[in-house]
């Protein structure tokens, strides 16, 4: 059945999404609309801005996610088709690009289209820039820094207020937070009932976004291009109510950016930019506690072929509560004054999947030592191996908290007595989570290295005089010091 033209405009009365899709037509005509998924989230979280449901939304999505069409050109004209006297304010980082995206909007409520769908008309003195209606409502643009003198809004609209290539800069960040603090915030016409929404790429822990998070509770919508842990949401649409669950690795728009074209945007950017932009977890440029210029990697051919000790840490979660997290163990070789991280095991398990992995792992590196949190969820696990198949088990309480405890264990990294591998294929992860600490959403292997660290330092190290005994038997007996170490590990036992 073919759709009437005062049915096509009852719908982008009533539908966001569909008039989004209605103005990428109109601006872009020889391009085809990629619709997804996403797009009829925004619309409807946009949709409850506009109902009064939200009064602090933040969007965050990866570069070209059509963000601007959809918050700062077709939004606006949609809500002042719907009520000529709402005001809007929207703020870019540049000027150009706020006018730009302005003379869109205006040439949208300008269109044959848009005045069949509605009655809102402009007035005749309205500038591109700062465009009224009849009834005296309007969208006003400017950039970040701009002047707000005796203007108000309804509705903020803040899209991208810093450059992406200038978001390193930490006086471009401050400006553009002290600008929203002491400017743009009070030009809310009604504070109780006013709104803002700030839709961008993360960029940097203090952007705009980390910023705001600290001071009040806002509705976030992130929307990394690969899905890091599960995601449910629920939305509004013609159609009905929608559900959209994301299993970690699931794509946001495989039909625009499928995993070849991802991996080739994170080789061009780097995996930190990449990370921000695109995964929308932004890691402070050379780590945070730990930088990336301090971790001394080493190639297979140099690691050595035997260690004085093999050392397992495992950082456990297997309480109702900690279901979703993961559970890690990380195995180290110590030789001399220096300690080699060897390899990291990281899988989401339940009590007995967890119990056959410290087994498991434990006899296919042949750690001598097993170091479990005595905690709820550790105690009954460390009774269990100590009594059984792992009776090298040794239960740690750890003193201070997370940050502290990594934090302690820096100058042995700094000064390179920790090696890390050159390559793994459990590498990137890792390595992500040790400099973006404490910014990163988990942290087990965070704790699991700094368990094995401080354990190490307090209790792995021989003192000297057993080290002297050892070496003088094992000359004595042509022994090597592994089995120096199997002979002691035995009379030990025995007794």
């Amino acid at each position: 059945m073919q759709m009437t033209p005062n049915q096509f405009d009852l719908i982008l009365r009533n539908d966001l999404s569909a008039f989004i899709q209605r103005v990428f037509q109109h601006l872009d005509p020889n391009t085809e609309y990629a619709n997804n998924w996403h797009l009829a989230l925004l619309a409807d979280r946009l949709t409850q801005m506009h109902e009064g449901k939200l009064k602090r939304l933040i969007i965050n999505v990866p570069p070209r996610s059509l963000k601007s069409m959809a918050a700062s050109v077709a939004f606006p004209a949609w809500v002042l088709g719907k009520d000529p006297s709402k005001r809007l304010i929207c703020v870019s980082y540049g000027q150009d690009l706020s006018e730009k995206m302005a003379r869109d909007c205006q040439a949208i409520m300008l269109s044959p289209f848009y005045q069949r769908a509605f009655t809102t008309r402009l007035s005749s003195r309205s500038a591109a820039f700062d465009f009224e209606t009849t009834a005296r409502g309007g969208r006003m643009s400017t950039s970040v820094g701009g002047v707000l003198t005796g203007r108000g809004g309804d509705i903020v609209i803040i899209d991208d207020p810093v450059k992406p290539d200038e978001a390193l800069s930490e006086a471009k960040r401050m400006s553009a937070n002290a600008w929203y603090d002491n400017t743009l915030y009070s030009r809310l016409n009604n504070k109780k009932e006013g709104a803002i929404v700030i839709i961008m790429q993360r960029l940097h822990l203090d952007d705009l976004v980390g910023h705001v998070l600290s001071k009040e509770s806002w509705e976030v919508v992130s929307l990394p291009a690969v899905a890091q842990e599960p995601e449910v949401w629920r939305f509004n649409t013609l159609a009905g109510p929608q559900v959209k669950i994301r299993e970690p690795g699931d794509l946001l728009h495989e039909g625009r950016e499928g995993r070849a074209e991802l991996e080739a945007i994170q080789h061009n950017l780097g995996s930190y930019t990449y990370a921000a932009q695109y995964l929308q977890s932004p890691v402070p440029p050379g780590g945070a506690i730990v930088k990336t210029a301090w971790l001394h990697r080493y190639r297979e051919e140099e690691r050595p072929e035997k260690f004085d000790r093999i050392i397992q840490s495992w950082d456990t979660a297997n309480t109702a509560k900690e279901l979703s997290d993961y559970s890690v163990c990380t195995t180290w070789g110590m030789k001399g004054k220096e300690t080699w991280l060897l390899h990291v095991f990281r899988k989401r398990m339940e009590y007995p999947d967890l119990k056959r992995a410290v087994i498991e792992q434990c006899k296919l590196w042949s750690a001598k030592v097993v170091l479990i949190e005595d905690k709820a969820s550790g105690t009954q696990l460390i009774q269990e191996l100590r009594s059984g198949e792992v009776p090298q088990v040794k239960g740690i309480k750890p003193i201070g908290d997370k940050v502290i405890r990594l934090r302690n264990q820096t100058p042995k990294i700094e000064n390179g007595f920790i090696r890390f591998p050159e390559s793994a294929p459990w590498w990137d992860e890792y390595e992500y989570e040790l400099i973006s600490f404490p910014a990163c959403k988990y942290y087990d292997q965070v704790d699991s290295t700094s368990q094995a660290l401080e354990w190490i330092e307090t209790a792995g190290r021989e003192p000297a005089g057993i080290t002297y005994m050892k070496m003088s038997l094992a000359e004595q007996r042509g022994w090597t010091m592994d089995q120096v170490n199997e002979h002691l590990e035995a009379k030990r036992r025995e007794s």
